[in-house]
């Protein structure tokens, strides 16, 4: 379906993809994860053909020329691009034309992928009226407008609610069980965790790529969640057998040796320094906690 054989982009001296090697099979959800700058961008780019290799070979769909499979696949670009001031059935009726359909059927169609992403009632707003959310939707509908086989999304919920970041992918889903092959980026590990596949991306390169689930069981550390009322825990810890300290919201992920049972020295160091009441247990790795360790570790 998608192969990438040592796919490079260089804009000057700066390397923003290096030697990327990937393969996404059809009918998957294929989540590529990584920081801003990681290169997500620049790869969907490349695949979809706005941006030319520096070096490498891509394959998309059984092509190697991209002008050949163009109308066989959807994409929503990071930074909203309809018109805001035509409304969302307007705009539909634009991308419809673009897409070469006559005005009934662009009408027809409009109405069912507009229904489908529960837009209709909206079909007569101006777009620039639309919410953050209702945006997002309006370019999901966009991309449908010709039935794609792949549907690219850069990134399609940065900065959308948490409603409607469930309710857009709520619609993936739909799409995906429907057959379609989804290839969407992402900074957010909570929707890392809903791709059938998922591929970690650092500084250019990839640097994980598997299932969910694979990736967490092969997470090589004791990971314990320590849940206390100070901002001294790293400080307080230093003399604890930990490897590593990363936050999450109001807790802490402690990352010690997967032979070494760590609580003992914790728990003693804690009573030291007088914190009573924290909450201490070992907890199964998390997504986010396996992107920290690939990426060289740090705060999350």
């Amino acid at each position: 379906m998608i192969t990438l054989t040592n796919v490079t982009k260089r804009f000057g001296k700066l390397t923003a993809v290096n030697n990327l090697n990937l393969r996404v099979e059809a009918g998957k959800i294929f989540g590529l994860v990584g920081p801003d700058g990681a290169g997500k961008t620049t790869t969907i780019r490349m695949i979809v053909g706005i941006m030319e290799l520096s070096a490498g070979h891509i394959n998309l769909l059984g092509s190697d020329q991209i002008e050949q499979v163009k109308d066989q696949i959807g994409y929503v670009p990071q930074k909203f691009s309809l018109y805001g001031d035509l409304t969302v059935m307007e705009n539909i009726r634009v991308i419809g034309a673009l897409y070469g359909a006559d005005e009934r059927r662009v009408k027809e169609l409009g109405t069912e992928i507009l229904a489908f992403t529960n837009l209709l009632p909206f079909k007569d707003r101006l777009t620039d009226n639309l919410s953050g959310g209702m945006k997002q939707k309006l370019a999901l509908a966009a991309g449908l407008m010709h039935r794609p086989k792949v549907f690219f999304l850069d990134e399609p919920t940065t900065g959308v609610d948490p409603v409607s970041r469930r309710e857009f992918w709520q619609m993936l889903y739909r799409l995906n069980k429907e057959g379609m092959t989804i290839f969407v980026s992402t900074p957010y590990m909570d929707e890392a965790e809903l791709c059938t596949q998922v591929a970690f991306m650092n500084q250019g390169q990839v640097v994980a790529c598997d299932t969910p689930e694979r990736l967490k069981a092969a997470y090589p550390y004791r990971l314990l969640e320590l849940k206390a009322e100070s901002k001294q825990i790293k400080k307080l810890l230093a003399k604890c057998p930990i490897l590593d300290i990363n936050a999450f919201g109001s807790y802490y992920h402690l990352v010690t040796a997967p032979d070494l049972e760590g609580e003992l020295p914790i728990e003693a160091a804690l009573k030291a320094a007088g914190i009573s009441g924290y909450g201490l247990r070992e907890i199964p790795p998390t997504l986010e906690d396996i992107f920290v360790h690939l990426a060289g570790g740090g705060e999350a």
